[in-house]
């Protein structure tokens, strides 16, 4: 069995073909790893934590004078990482890979499962909601920039179906997913809040029977078509100042139709 002493000195003599030099002068926009899982901890707007498993892709600028990186190094970045994550303290992660890689440029995509605690209506009975939330960080020559990503369920009632039917409407459980870049710090809550509003009625995992009567109702006093949803959201990230740019999606899982109905609106404030 070799000692430390022994494998450090194996290690030297092994050659390090990876940081050769290249020398068909083609840089690479993106090369690292993709699609690794790893437990994360998750620092609410509370302060409170969430232990959960998110999905990372992690890529750095490689020169054209560079034959490639070190993938290890993304893993070791991960496995090193235990504090606690938000939208804050992401900014760490991103310094930490460019550091340790010796890059001016990266890319951190973080893809995890976030759980707000919800009341119903009129109960009052509390339960967990799920929402897919992802945090983009990227460094471009020494500069960081923030990108808050949420997938937020809720439910549309269609205004026309309202309109010309004598028995009910229909509708159709949404997603609205918001893309966010802020001059100060968003948090998830605040973000889901935005598409929560604006839906023709929010959704909770758990409902009593008067529940139940409330946001049937509820949406029924509320239709919007999928472009009134996304307009609508839009008018209340405008009013945001610490909001500068925006992607909104809303898509209607039809329930009267094999297909989606959808709506996109992008928006850079200073343009």
């Amino acid at each position: 069995m070799n000692s430390p002493v022994n494998s450090g000195l194996a290690n030297k003599m092994m050659p390090d073909v990876q940081s050769m030099a290249d020398t068909r002068q083609i840089a690479i926009n993106k090369v690292g790893i993709k699609s690794i899982r790893h437990p994360m901890v998750i620092k609410d707007k509370s302060a409170t934590v969430q232990h959960t498993i998110a999905m990372f892709n992690m890529t750095v600028h490689l020169s054209h004078d560079a034959k490639g990186t070190h993938m290890s190094r993304f893993v070791e970045i991960l496995n090193h990482n235990k504090h606690e994550v938000s939208v804050v303290s992401f900014e760490k992660i991103l310094r930490d890979m460019v550091t340790k890689l010796g890059v001016q440029s990266g890319y951190v995509e973080m893809t995890f499962p976030y759980f707000i605690n919800k009341a119903a209506p009129l109960s009052g009975v509390q339960s967990l909601l799920d929402y897919d939330v992802t945090f983009i960080g990227e460094i471009e020559n020494g500069l960081y920039h923030f990108t808050l990503k949420a997938v937020v369920p809720v439910t549309s009632l269609c205004p026309c179906s309202k309109e010309i039917s004598e028995r009910g409407a229909h509708n159709q459980r949404s997603h609205i997913t918001l893309t966010v870049n802020a001059s100060q710090a968003v948090w998830i809550e605040e973000l889901v809040r935005f598409a929560e509003d604006e839906a023709s009625c929010e959704l909770y995992s758990m409902l009593k029977r008067t529940d139940e009567k409330y946001v049937t109702e509820h949406a029924y006093d509320n239709p919007k078509f999928v472009e009134d949803v996304a307009r609508d959201v839009a008018v209340a990230l405008n009013r945001d100042a610490r909001i500068e740019s925006y992607t909104i999606e809303v898509e209607n899982f039809e329930s009267i139709h094999n297909h989606s109905a959808y709506a996109r609106i992008e928006r850079v404030k200073s343009d």
